[in-house]
């Protein structure tokens, strides 16, 4: 009757294996970011029809894989499949928030994952993916020309930006409250918004690139009290950057918001209006490649009460070390001009492994224990079936290293006040022409990735 049992559950916990979502050759023995090797070394050189070549067919499931897809085909000028992919991602999205409990599928997910690794279990996008997936999804129907659309996404992205800060309010009160602890000057930005005063934490969890482009979408639309709810929140993450600091004082002054604007004024300096025969040209430009997560491997050797051996692997992903790329500053009417951060993806990356990594720290101890039940199990004293055991451990344990890997490393932001009439954006060998008419703003989006750039620009209209 034992040994029934005992097969039983090998038995069952194979068709859990056969039922996984996820499973594949790839999943158990390789991991994410080892699949996608040959696709992000082409984006990270800016070989767009190349990355479009390597893109993932079910790997990670609809939702990290269209992901992937969305994004290279955005950085390779296909905005429609860019946009079809982004929506597909959306549409798993939701169906997988809407599932109000856990069906018999994910349960048999998440048990083939203990006993082989996590790469069977379904994959639950980051909170900062989420802002990028509605970013993007903005940046699409703006670059169609369509401001309502994009104004939705920019809602619900926002919504996703507040839901990360509520989940991490006491870790914000206490990165402020060690702020306040080392004389630091409170952020001006945090006093208006009534955000944390957190710093980095603030910056690893709140995206001003999102907040920034929200802020200048709502002004394009004349809704000022909406852009200036956004303007202050990215003003509290990234308290130095010029043209976060420049919109709040614009849409603060608009309003009339006299108490606001002399804190703001005297922290920043006046307000510069455009002069009757000036335009502005505002640039949203993506650098590089947010770094791929690599996995570490242990071989852990355990004995049993006869003493017999088997060797089971540890693995867990983690974020190495690597070089920041530099990029040639772009020119406006041949004219060099500065940037400011304005979101560092890999900050907000990294804040999500580390979030992350004690519930998979104790899912790989479950795992190894697991496993040597299995073992112990199936193989008795057989010696050639502990071997296969051996074997079957080391190969199959992987670390999860799914994660957005086609983001951008870091966004910077730029502004400059031209003369009214033609104007020229240049990056390496890529130029875009464009007018602007008197006391209007241009909206130039770039991203550059090795030697090339994907860039186009929209009319912001009267923004003063």
């Amino acid at each position: 009757m034992r040994k029934n049992v005992q097969l039983a559950f090998i038995v069952v916990s194979s068709l859990y294996l056969s039922a996984c979502a996820n499973f594949s050759a790839g999943n158990l023995f390789s991991h994410y970011s080892a699949q996608n090797q040959e696709l992000y070394q082409a984006v990270q050189s800016g070989q767009y029809q190349q990355a479009e070549e390597s893109l993932p067919e079910d790997i990670a499931g609809p939702i990290l894989d269209n992901f992937e897809k969305g994004r290279v085909h955005l950085l390779s000028g296909q905005y429609e499949q860019s946009q079809n992919a982004f929506q597909l991602s959306d549409a798993a999205v939701r169906e997988q928030q809407d599932k109000a409990t856990i069906s018999v599928s994910d349960s048999a997910t998440s048990l083939s994952a203990l006993a082989v690794n996590d790469n069977l279990n379904i994959y639950q996008p980051a909170d900062y993916e989420l802002g990028f997936l509605h970013l993007y999804l903005c940046l699409n129907y703006l670059q169609g020309n369509d401001l309502e659309g994009a104004l939705v996404e920019m809602r619900r992205a926002n919504q996703v930006q507040e839901r990360a800060k509520k989940d991490r309010e006491k870790e914000l009160e206490s990165a402020q409250e060690d702020m306040q602890e080392q004389g630091l000057s409170p952020n001006l930005g945090s006093i208006l918004s009534q955000y944390p005063d957190a710093g980095d934490t603030l910056k690893a969890v709140q995206n001003g690139y999102l907040m920034y482009l929200s802020a200048l979408l709502y002004e394009a639309d004349n809704d000022l009290n909406s852009a200036y709810v956004d303007y202050r929140r990215a003003l509290a993450v990234m308290p130095d950057n010029q043209q976060v600091i420049d919109g709040t004082k614009r849409v603060a002054q608009r309003l009339g918001m006299s108490e606001d604007l002399r804190l703001l004024e005297k922290r920043y300096g006046k307000v510069k209006r455009l002069e009757p025969n000036q335009a502005r040209v505002i640039v949203l430009q993506e650098q590089g490649v947010v770094q791929s997560m690599q996995g570490w491997k242990q071989a852990l050797p355990l004995f049993d009460s006869r003493g017999q051996g088997v060797w089971y692997s540890i693995s867990l992903p983690y974020y190495p070390s690597v070089s920041k790329p530099s990029f040639t500053p772009l020119l406006v009417n041949q004219q060099s001009i500065s940037s400011d951060l304005l979101t560092d993806v890999n900050l907000m990356a990294q804040k999500d492994l580390s979030e992350r990594l004690p519930s998979i720290i104790i899912r790989q101890a479950l795992r190894v224990w697991a496993k040597d039940q299995l073992r112990r199990q199936a193989a008795k004293e057989d010696d050639v079936g502990n071997l296969i055991f051996n074997v079957w451990n080391v190969l199959t344990e992987q670390p999860d290293t799914r994660s957005w890997l086609t983001l951008p490393g870091e966004i910077r932001s730029s502004s400059v006040v031209v003369d009214a009439g033609q104007q020229s954006l240049s990056v390496g060998d890529k130029r875009i022409d464009f007018n602007v008419n008197a006391g209007d703003t241009v909206l130039v989006w770039v991203s550059r990735q090795g030697d090339n750039a994907t860039l186009w620009h929209k009319q912001l209209g009267n923004i003063r």
